[in-house]
């Protein structure tokens, strides 16, 4: 069955290898980006582009309304080119804010328009101390202190938001995200490649029930049991050249 899908973030890492799937399992996706030279990219990909900045509440209700989407995907992130770890201190805050503020936006421009389901990005690393392997219904970490405090807290707000909205929403905690389009060719655990966080994401918005779900390659500190038994997902999924 084909969807009209709304990708917020269609020019990330992950979001550029998931409009590829997307359009090639017979979806029309409407992408978003922040830049017109993106946008030629995404349209050579499929896509239809809209550009706009998630924090232009008014602009963004108006593209997620024009594109009458029944899913949207949230994969907005506001991180450091090639995801520079030495910058990624002074990016926490900007992405907390895009977590909060702009996953607040996109929320009220998708109930507005109507759509059933939303999909959004969460991150894998911020269970709080305790036994693992961690799964899904381990509490976080909400007294953390410092960047990491900072990091949560946009976690929290975002999958709040998400989870307990009048539609059916999923949340994705992936891993650290390696290969094309993070600067990295390896991350620590947990870790996930973006092609496999791609598929995860064409899954969830398939066939998952509403909930959170760990995607990342096994490791001893989390379990992504759920996402394979229940999406069918992958760890080891890599696009076709």
């Amino acid at each position: 069955m084909s969807h009209r899908v709304f990708l917020a973030g269609a020019s990330g890492a992950i979001g550029r290898p998931l409009t590829r799937l997307l359009v090639a399992a017979g979806h029309h996706v409407v992408g978003t980006t922040r830049s017109p030279a993106r946008a030629e990219a995404l349209e050579a990909l499929g896509a239809e582009s809209a550009v706009v900045d998630v924090y232009d509440a008014e602009a963004l209700a108006t593209a997620v309304r024009t594109a009458r989407p029944d899913i949207v995907i949230h994969q907005l992130t506001d991180l450091p080119a090639g995801v520079d770890p030495a910058r990624m201190a002074e990016f926490a805050g900007r992405n907390a804010r895009l977590r909060r503020e702009g996953t607040a936006n996109l929320l009220k421009a998708t109930l507005a328009a109507g759509a059933r389901r939303l999909v959004a990005q969460s991150i894998a690393w911020v269970y709080a101390p305790g036994l693992e392997p961690h799964r899904e219904e381990d509490p976080l970490d909400g007294h953390a202190e410092g960047l990491r405090a900072v990091s949560i807290g946009g976690v929290i707000a975002l999958e709040e938001a998400v989870l307990t909205a009048p539609l059916q929403g999923v949340v994705l905690r992936y891993g650290r995200l390696y290969g094309p389009g993070t600067g990295v060719d390896a991350a620590l655990a947990p870790a996930v490649h973006v092609e496999a966080a791609a598929e995860a994401a064409l899954l969830a918005m398939e066939n998952a029930a509403p909930g959170v779900f760990n995607v990342a390659e096994p490791c001893e500190s989390l379990s992504s049991e759920k996402a394979r038994h229940e999406l069918g997902w992958q760890a080891d999924f890599r696009m076709a050249a």
